[in-house]
């Protein structure tokens, strides 16, 4: 029998793509916007049907590897949480974290793969030429995106003794641990587990099981939060979530990289983003709104813009002048425009890029702001 996420009949309108006057594509899915105290603000679609996390359960894995005792902190504990894009920050904090396991490159089981940030691609090709390196174009586990998340895992299975060689292994302790995390953290009980495309285990939760995991993250991570966390099971984390929420608060190109989307809004809004493949996304505020979306056909060409309009329109930013929940350095509409690309089509007279239209709401979202204008 094989397993199912929501169908198109179950899904929403989220946002539609107009060219030149003409709505091109739809891109339909479910999303949910809930509250510091885990209720839902906004629901579309099927928000409590199963979705693959992918790679918006990295918290969630980051966590898991810091309780069993991995030394993480400040920028390697953001690597844990990272889906990056191989600069070469990104790869030296995650050499130096498998040095300090007494681990190696070698240890790594994530697939191989060449660098996605252009310029560190180059200065590797470059180096590989001046030492006459037959190899001019190196891959590496290293580069993987997820090659921090992968050697946070190393670290704990090394912290408790465990096999290094079986890590990825759902019946392995520190996969045991993620699985424990993530019921807890998520209040349910995963409907499924696959395989990422890194390799390692991978949950399907609700989207608000994901949205309750990251807010209940984010908000006991936050030491301004506006409103002390509820006391349950997931406190016993509140030391890894502190941990991790300043490490990634501190430098947000870690968990993506320079002016990239997840990091562009973590940085200008101070919101924690984390996107994963197949069109899945997460975002939560230091005071525990949290919204998570999914996009039917796996693009993520929306998924930023969707998330972000959901929280606005539910109130997430309305705090009092000063409180942590509030834009700190920008304007949500402005973060929007950074993170959302426009529709192009030829060039102009000067041979700069056309923009012949733009990413626009879908009704079922825009029917939520004439409804809280009414």
């Amino acid at each position: 029998m094989t397993f199912s996420t929501f169908t198109p009949a179950q899904a929403a309108e989220l946002a539609v793509v107009e060219r030149s006057g003409f709505i091109e594509s739809r891109h339909i899915g479910s999303a949910v916007v809930l509250d510091p105290d885990g209720s839902p603000l906004i629901s579309l679609g099927a928000p409590d049907a199963a979705v693959f996390t992918r790679s918006s359960l990295k918290p969630l894995q980051a966590i898991s590897a810091m309780s069993l005792g991995a030394q993480l902190d400040g920028q390697s504990a953001a690597l844990a949480a990272a889906s990056h894009k191989s600069e070469a920050g990104h790869v030296k904090v995650v050499a130096s974290m498998l040095d300090a396991a007494g681990l190696s490159v070698d240890d790594l089981q994530c697939p191989s793969a060449h660098p996605a940030d252009g310029a560190f691609r180059r200065e590797l090709q470059e180096r590989a030429r001046a030492q006459g390196d037959e190899n001019t174009d190196p891959r590496s586990p290293l580069y993987f995106n997820c090659s921090g998340k992968h050697a946070a895992f190393l670290a704990a299975a090394r912290a408790i003794g465990a096999d290094t060689s079986t890590y990825l292994s759902p019946d392995h302790p520190v996969q045991q641990k993620v699985a424990e995390v993530v019921e807890t953290l998520a209040g349910e009980s995963p409907s499924a587990v696959g395989i990422d495309g890194c390799g390692a285990p991978v949950f399907a939760l609700s989207l608000t099981g994901l949205a309750r995991a990251v807010g209940r993250v984010i908000r006991m991570g936050s030491a301004d939060g506006a409103v002390e966390e509820t006391a349950g099971p997931w406190t016993a984390y509140e030391r890894e979530a502190r941990t991790l929420t300043e490490a990634v608060f501190a430098d947000p190109w870690t968990i993506e990289g320079h002016g990239r989307p997840n990091s562009t809004v973590i940085d200008r809004l101070g919101v924690f983003a984390k996107g994963g493949a197949e069109g899945v996304i997460v975002m939560a505020t230091r005071t525990g709104y949290a919204v998570a979306v999914k996009c039917l056909d796996g693009s993520s060409r929306a998924t930023g813009f969707v998330a972000l309009t959901l929280l606005q329109r539910a109130g997430a930013f309305d705090a009092e002048p000063g409180a942590a929940s509030a834009p700190e350095n920008d304007t949500v509409d402005a973060v929007i425009a950074a993170i959302t690309d426009p529709v192009t089509g030829g060039t102009d007279s000067e041979g700069r890029t056309n923009v012949v239209g733009r990413l626009e709401l879908g009704e079922d979202i825009a029917d939520i702001g004439e409804r809280k204008r009414d």
